[in-house]
């Protein structure tokens, strides 16, 4: 089994993959740090020098790679991931794959992001005041893969191990 969780960035999808993985007993991968290790450099370097189709071309690829080579997984996909290169339309219909959504309310993505914003491409170079408006106009446009998960949690008002508890319960 593959449980790949998906959702906006700042809901949590490295943190509690990080502690399902350990829980189950799987393997952990977060997507990007997965790409940044294979190119040899960051995110932003690869935004910045490359342009995002070229990053999202590489996490298609990176996406089916894992899904081929691994069982017993926990997969961190980005943000953007499910929404581009019918990533989303593979990954429900890949047999060994379960995907979990965590669902973050935009008053909750936008206090984790706020602090954060210098480290995230997609929103370094928003000025202040546009933070929120931003996430939930996003938010809205990526809704349509994201609701296409298998299986949604609340993160709003848990703490990282209570997320896991409802995806395990959900999943088992």
């Amino acid at each position: 089994m593959i449980i790949v969780l998906l959702g906006y960035m700042g809901s949590g999808k490295s943190t509690t993959g990080r502690l399902l993985a350990e829980k189950l007993g799987f393997d952990f991968k977060d997507l990007d740090n997965y790409i940044e290790t294979r190119q040899m450099c960051s995110i932003s370097s690869i935004f910045k020098s490359q342009g995002e189709i070229y990053f999202r071309k590489i996490e298609a690829t990176s996406v089916i790679e894992l899904c081929s080579e691994n069982n017993n997984l926990v997969l961190a996909l980005g943000g953007g991931t499910p929404c581009y290169s019918d990533t989303m339309s593979y990954l429900i219909n890949h047999s060994k794959v379960v995907t979990v959504m965590l669902n973050t309310s935009v008053d909750n993505l936008f206090t984790r992001l706020e602090t954060k914003k210098s480290k995230r491409p997609l929103i370094s170079n928003l000025k202040n005041g546009e933070l929120k408006e931003f996430i939930a106009k996003h938010l809205f446009e990526r809704s349509f893969f994201y609701s296409q998960a298998e299986v949604s949690v609340s993160t709003n008002n848990l703490n990282q191990k209570e997320v896991v508890e409802r995806i395990v319960a959900k999943l088992f």
